[in-house]
């Protein structure tokens, strides 16, 4: 039996058959309507084949509407720049020396190339331009012992499940036959093994030079450049902060039962607790750091900190997608 003909019912299918149609429409709009993006993005060329390799500056337009452009420094680069909507840089590529002494802890403590200080007088000429990131964000991730100060604040954050996320203990060291040594690495709370590094983090030639001592004597004589820090040595997880997507890798652990316990009691949630709060601090878009898991405690330590890493551990259909994404939630949010 048909059903009765009733015209009001009729009439209210027919509004939300058009409010439907209306909203698929806006959909197909708004998905037509993304403006498109140029991003000007200036490295080392063997970290741009890299990036490039996996698919990170495709040739066309990505699906957020990002056109990646390739600037350089031996072409005349105001026109390049005038032609870009965002800047994207990896500064610590055209570092040639970092200033310690210097109070300010500010870009102004660090030398970069020709090419770069030209780059810097331009962003500094207009304040007005999308940068990822400004110069003067990057300078704690370039020092060793400013960023292990910056952690230092991780003790305010409230405890995971079962322990605590903070940055390590470290000593700063001037002079590695310093007689004093074993006091100051008890007071340093220091335990063994430990690692060494150079205060400089990176873009210079030796800021990855390292050394991992089990006594106090084999400080004796070391050849990691001065002044370094020191810090306890454990395994290592990586974690990597694209604005708001915390991509992580476990590839550095390989196989063990210390591997394996590590990884039972990594908390995913405290690592993007100190995510967020690190982003906060640093005020950076795109940034990784090493996380380590102490036997025991399973307090979490973040030790190394490095702006605009490469996200290699990372798999790309995650990595990329979420850089998309970080990059123009960047442009976007410098339009309000």
């Amino acid at each position: 039996m048909a059903s009765p003909y009733n015209p009001e019912r009729v009439d209210r299918g027919s509004k939300e058959k058009d409010r439907e149609d209306e909203h698929s429409d806006r959909s197909v709009d708004e998905e037509l309507s993304i403006t498109t993006v140029k991003v000007g993005y200036l490295m080392k060329h063997s970290r741009q084949k890299d990036f490039a390799k996996r698919g990170t500056f495709p040739d066309g337009v990505t699906p957020n509407g990002l056109l990646f452009q390739r600037l350089s420094f031996e072409k005349p680069l105001l026109p390049q720049l005038e032609d870009v909507d965002i800047i994207l840089h990896k500064a610590t590529d055209e570092i040639i020396s970092v200033d310690l002494r210097d109070s300010t802890e500010s870009s102004n403590a660090i030398t970069y190339t020709k090419g770069m200080q030209e780059l810097k007088r331009y962003m500094e000429q207009h304040v007005e331009c999308c940068v990822i990131d400004p110069l003067d964000k990057i300078y704690p991730v370039v020092d060793r012992l400013k960023i292990q100060q910056i952690l230092n604040g991780l003790e305010d954050l409230p405890k995971g499940r079962c322990c605590s996320i903070r940055g390590p203990n470290f000593l700063k060291v001037d002079d590695f036959n310093d007689p004093e040594m074993d006091q100051r690495l008890s007071a340093a709370k220091l335990s063994f093994p430990s690692i060494v590094k150079p205060q400089v983090a990176c873009g210079v030639a030796d800021a990855h030079s390292m050394a991992i001592v089990f006594k106090s004597e084999d400080f004796k004589n070391l050849s990691v450049p001065l002044p370094a820090v020191a810090q306890a040595s454990m395994d290592i997880l990586a974690a990597f902060v694209i604005l708001k997507s915390l991509p992580t890798s476990t590839d550095s652990l390989h196989g063990g039962e210390s591997s394996r316990a590590t990884l039972d009691h990594f908390d995913i949630d405290l690592v993007t607790d100190a995510a967020y709060w690190l982003t906060r601090k640093l005020h950076l878009t795109v940034f990784g750091f090493d996380v380590v898991v102490q036997e025991g405690s399973n307090d979490h330590v973040i030790v190394d900190v490095n702006y605009l890493p490469s996200f290699k551990e990372v798999p790309d259909d995650i990595a990329i997608p979420a850089f998309w994404d970080a990059v123009r939630e960047k442009f976007e949010s410098m339009k309000i």
